[in-house]
């Protein structure tokens, strides 16, 4: 893991939540990584994947195609993902792209845990 990118899971109380904090660029160089943890975190099978992306200060393509995947994967599941606190850049790309319709979009952690 580089200094400049950093993923975490936070431990919570909730046993049917899991929070995953991401930081820095997500882009064709970091989604694999990113990739990795969170599948990693999907095969745990929570009922909910909360991504808080509020330290995200760049995504491409590549780091969006790695959180659909993620929803998918989750899904099977009977799982969901909340993208949660986006910067107003990041949540531009899914809006210009029509994707804020496909993901659950909350604007801060506390409202993601809500839903």
């Amino acid at each position: 893991m580089s200094d400049k990118n950093r993923y975490a899971l936070r431990p919570i109380a909730d046993p049917t939540l899991c929070l995953f904090e991401v930081k820095g660029e997500i882009d064709i160089r970091t989604s694999p990584e990113l990739h990795d943890a969170l599948m990693r975190a999907v095969a745990d099978r929570p009922a909910r994947l909360v991504l808080d992306l509020a330290g995200v200060t760049y995504m491409d393509s590549s780091g969006v195609g790695t959180l659909v995947e993620i929803k998918r994967q989750l899904e099977r599941n009977d799982g969901t993902l909340v993208l949660a606190a986006l910067r107003e850049q990041v949540k531009g790309l899914f809006e210009i792209t029509r994707l804020d319709k496909f993901f659950k979009i909350a604007a801060s952690v506390e409202d993601a845990r809500a839903l």
